[in-house]
């Protein structure tokens, strides 16, 4: 196997990521960090949040989270609740348009992959871990923020 093999597949997975990234937007007319902010919310207590778990989660800064809120509230999809004990907190909350609009949307590509890895040997997943962290260093990409989740457009260095 030569190395332009191997850059030629990361190629194929990076536009498949893409590609359905686009197909997600003029679909749904949402992208896909919004869709996974929505589906975060759908799996927690009371279908609700607050920003900094929403950060830790999806692993993208403050502003980054605060634009996908603004966004998804302007929809309708998502709305803003005070927490009356403590007025520095603010739950996001998805909102019953948002939960139909989740029922609509298929699986993305992270949750098919997440469960192909978790269906997989520990041992494959170490070596493909390994394999990837190979790249990575060879690519001097280790600081670049990365979600654990697949997101398209994400740009690979902040240069």
């Amino acid at each position: 196997m030569q190395s332009l093999d191997i850059i030629i597949q990361i190629r194929k997975i990076v536009r498949s990521i893409n590609l359905e990234s686009k197909r997600i937007q003029k679909d749904f007319g949402i992208s896909i960090p919004q869709l996974l902010c929505m589906e975060k919310l759908k799996s927690s207590t009371s279908y609700q949040s607050t920003h900094g778990e929403l950060m830790k989660f999806l692993s993208l800064n403050s502003s980054t989270i605060s634009g996908i809120i603004n966004r998804l509230e302007t929809k309708g999809l998502v709305a803003r609740l005070p927490n009356m004990e403590d007025r520095r907190i603010t739950y996001i909350s998805l909102t019953t348009k948002g939960l139909r609009l989740l029922e609509t949307t298929p699986n993305v590509l992270h949750d098919k992959l997440a469960k192909f890895l978790d269906e997989l040997d520990p041992e494959k997943r170490v070596k493909i871990n390994e394999a990837l962290d190979m790249i990575i260093s060879s690519m001097q990409i280790e600081d670049v923020d990365a979600s654990p989740l697949l997101i398209a457009g994400e740009p690979l260095s902040e240069n």
